[in-house]
C-alpha cells in the first residue's frame, strides 16, 4: 500500500477514513506500507502509526523517506498537492545531519522503534532541475553514507532511493551500493522503459519494488473519466495506448487494472509493487485484482499486437504451475 492519500493528497481524509483504509489493507493481507514525511508534511506517517498500533499489527514492513526535512509553516490549504494537511513546510536536504534527524522524526510519527527500508526521495533532475547535481554531490558525500551507517548499525534492514524516474537509478548504481530502488511509473503495463534498468537490478542483486503500476490512474480509470499520467493531463496518444490495452483486456475476459497490477511482478528484479489506496473499496478491489488469474494468452496477445516489446518478462508462471497440477 503506497500512502500519499494518507497525507490528504489532491483531497482530505479523515482520520478515521484513513484508518479504516490501512484496516482493510490489513484485513486484505497487505503488510508492506510505504509512506514519506513529504506526505501530508507527517500526516500520512501519523495515521500510518496510528492504524497500526490500533491493531497491534507487529508483521508490517514499512518504508519511509529522507531528503525532506519539515518546517514549521503558517500557511494552510493545499500546498505541493496535499490538502489542508500538518503545519510544515518541506524543505530539500540531502545532507548526513538532516538524514539523521528526518529519521528520528518518522520513527516519532510513526510510533516505532524502527522501520524496515529507508529510502532516499526524488534525488535526479525530473525533481530538482538545475539544483539536481549539487544535491546529488551532497548526497554521495554525506547522507548516503549516514543512510549506510544506519544499515550497518542493524536500525534499518534496507537502504535506497525512492524516484520515478530512471537516469538517476542508473547514475547512483555506477557509485554506491543500493540494497533497494522504489521506482514509479517507469514499468508498467503502458511503459517499459525501466526494463534494461531491471535487466540490470536482476543481475546486481538490487531488489526493486515498483510503485505507480496504474501511471496515475490512466490504467484503472473507465474511458470517460479525466485521465492523467505523471499526475497531469494524459497525452492523447498515452490515452490511446490505455484504450488498446483495456480493449486487447476487454478480448480475453480480463480487467485492465489486475493485468496492470499484475505485470511488473514477472520480471525476476521485482519484489513487491505499491499501488496507492484512498479507501476500504479501493483496498477490496486491489486484492480481487492481485488474486485475478491472467491467462497467458493475453500476454502473447500483447506482444504481437505490439502492445508489449517481445522481449519482456510476464508473470506466466501461477499459470504454468496451475495447469501442471
Amino acid at each position: 500500500m503506497g500512502c500519499s492519500a494518507l497525507g490528504n493528497l489532491y483531497r482530505p481524509m479523515s482520520d478515521s477514513d484513513a484508518v479504516a483504509t490501512v484496516e482493510a489493507a490489513l484485513r486484505n493481507g497487505i503488510r508492506y506500507f510505504d509512506v514519506a514525511p513529504h506526505y501530508g508534511f507527517g500526516l500520512a506517517e501519523r495515521r500510518l502509526g496510528m492504524a497500526l498500533a490500533k491493531h497491534a499489527c507487529r508483521d508490517a514492513l514499512i518504508s519511509t523517506k529522507v531528503g525532506r526535512t519539515l518546517v514549521p509553516t503558517s500557511a494552510s490549504g493545499t500546498r505541493h498537492g496535499f490538502v489542508d494537511a500538518d503545519p510544515f513546510e518541506p524543505v530539500f536536504d540531502y545532507g548526513a545531519d538532516a538524514v539523521m534527524a528526518s529519521h528520528e522524526a518518522s520513527l516519532a510519527r510513526l510510533g516505532v522503534a524502527r522501520v524496515d527500508v529507508l529510502l532516499a526521495h526524488d534525488l535526479g533532475g525530473l525533481t530538482h532541475g538545475d539544483a539536481a547535481e549539487a544535491h546529488l554531490s551532497e548526497f554521495l558525500a554525506s547522507g548516503y553514507p549516514a543512510m549506510r551507517g544506519l544499515r550497518d548499525a542493524g536500525r534499518v534492514d534496507a537502504i535506497g532511493v525512492g524516484v520515478n524516474e530512471v537516469a538517476i537509478c542508473e547514475r547512483l548504481l555506477d557509485k554506491v551500493p543500493l540494497d533497494l530502488i522504489l521506482l514509479a511509473g517507469r514499468y508498467t503495463l503502458l511503459e517499459q522503459g525501466a526494463l534494461g534498468l531491471l535487466d540490470r537490478c536482476a543481475r546486481m542483486g538490487v531488489q526493486v519494488v515498483v510503485g505507480g503500476p496504474y501511471n496515475s490512474g490512466l490504467l484503472v480509470e473507465s474511458p470517460s473519466a479525466t485521465l492523467h499520467y505523471d499526475y497531469d493531463a494524459a497525452p492523447r496518444e498515452l490515452v490511446e495506448r490505455a484504450h488498446a490495452l483495456r480493449r486487447a483486456c476487454a478480448a480475453h475476459s480480463t480487467d485492465l487494472p489486475a493485468a496492470a497490477l499484475q505485470f511488473p511482478s514477472g520480471h525476476p528484479a521485482v519484489r513487491s509493487v505499491v499501488a496507492g489506496l484512498a479507501s476500504p473499496a479501493q483496498a477490496d478491489r486491489m486484492a480481487d485484482w492481485t488474486g485475478t488469474f491472467i491467462p497467458s494468452v493475453l500476454w502473447r496477445s500483447l506482444r504481437a499486437s505490439g502492445l508489449l516489446p517481445a522481449d519482456v518478462p510476464t508473470p506466466d508462471a501461477a499459470e504454468l504451475q496451475l495447469s501442471q497440477t
